[in-house]
């Protein structure tokens, strides 16, 4: 999810036209760069021995001499993504392939702050990677549910994190680490997770992540749209004309978030009289054909699709992908469907591809360690790392 323009053909640039699979030997950098074989072999040697690429074996040959393959180094250090929710995290470890080398699931509470929080999602973190073969960690990535300023990593009025409004996440989970971090917002990390997944075959793609909140993200041409401070795609506060007059966070009435979020559907089971606890408890009675909570699965889906509709509309997207906990809800999913068909110009859906989360449960955890990824293997910070490490000549 980069630029592929390439000037200066850097050992850098080199070393991202083999991560993108548009280069696999040095017979293939010479032809796409116009670099000599010469200049491309002491390129390719440097990043061989600082550890970016291997040889892996004989490619294809183009009439002579079979070329000896190149692909990024997976083994050496690994970074990993955290998913972190109301009540969970989810992490993953991410070889410099970007393959998931370990995961795990911990109980979390936000309500316990953001200093214990980090400290507990560190201590797994670094446990995990004891338990996958011991790999350093390189960097560490999170993802949190709220927006989160682009231009910092601050937390910018958060739902359902009392105590983290304004808090710079990526300060304190710096210190905590000591690595090299990135901070971004659950659904945008969702969207990154779920174009990876996709191996890019959606360029431009709103991702709308439904579970306890309600969040979207924005692909564009292979990137992710942030807007100039970090909040573009967030739709949770978006107010419905005829809902009903629950009071938001806030301060306005009838919000997205407070009327079809996985949590309003609780709250409205509850007030209806049915025993259950969370999210999870409504799913189940759904898959039972329960009537209450299917209708109300059913009536949230609306209510996203409608706002959706306009995204739909401004935006033209090739695809819009529903992901989190109400993506299992086939009622909820048929309410977003409907709301677009029949909200929406027939030419922004004739060819909209309407699809459920294939990434599932890691999409947060794996396109925000992806994100850092992006980061650290960048062609600017190969080719400082690669400087520094050159001798001074004499």
């Amino acid at each position: 999810m980069r630029s592929t323009s390439q000037t200066s053909h850097s050992a850098g640039e080199l070393f991202a036209l083999v991560r993108d699979g548009k280069a696999h030997s040095r017979a293939d950098l010479a032809r796409m760069t116009g670099l000599s074989a010469s200049t491309v072999a002491l390129r390719v040697d440097a990043l061989v021995a600082s550890g970016y690429l291997e040889e892996v074996g004989q490619g294809e040959s183009r009439g002579g001499r079979r070329p000896r393959a190149l692909a990024v180094k997976a083994a050496g250090s690994v970074v990993a993504g955290v998913d972190l929710g109301e009540r969970h995290a989810t992490i993953v470890l991410l070889d410099r392939r970007g393959e998931i080398v370990g995961e795990a699931f911990e109980n979390v509470s936000l309500l316990d702050g953001v200093e214990a929080v980090v400290t507990q999602v560190w201590a797994s973190t670094r446990r995990l990677a004891e338990e996958s073969g011991g790999m350093p960690l390189a960097g560490i990535a999170m993802s949190l549910p709220g927006p989160v300023d682009s231009r910092t990593t601050r937390l910018l009025s958060p739902t359902r994190m009392p105590g983290w409004n304004g808090v710079d996440v990526g300060e304190v989970l710096g210190a905590v680490t000591g690595l090299p971090f990135v901070i971004e917002n659950d659904a945008n990390a969702m969207a990154v997770g779920e174009y990876i997944e996709r191996d890019a075959a959606f360029e431009q793609m709103v991702f709308v992540k439904a579970g306890s909140g309600i969040g979207c993200g924005i692909v564009v041409d292979g990137a992710v749209y942030r807007g100039f401070r970090g909040v573009a795609g967030d739709i949770s506060h978006v107010a419905l004309h005829d809902a009903p007059p629950v009071i938001c966070s806030c301060g306005r009435a009838g919000c997205l978030d407070v009327v079809a979020s996985g949590s309003a559907i609780v709250d409205a089971l509850k007030e209806a009289g049915e025993r259950i606890d969370n999210l999870d408890d409504v799913l189940a009675l759904a898959e039972n054909a329960h009537p209450r909570a299917t209708a109300l699965l059913r009536e949230a889906g609306a209510r996203t699709g409608e706002v959706l509709a306009t995204i739909i509309n401004f935006f033209n997207p090739q695809a819009l992908v529903v992901g989190g906990r109400l993506a299992t809800a086939d009622a909820f999913v048929a309410g977003i469907r409907q709301a677009l068909f029949t909200l929406c110009l027939p030419m922004s859906t004739d060819a909209l591809q309407i699809e459920v989360s294939r990434a599932g449960a890691l999409a947060g955890a794996r396109g925000v360690g992806w994100e850092l990824l992006e980061t650290m293997l960048s062609p600017a910070r190969i080719d400082a790392e690669l400087r520094d490490a050159t001798p001074p000549s004499r």
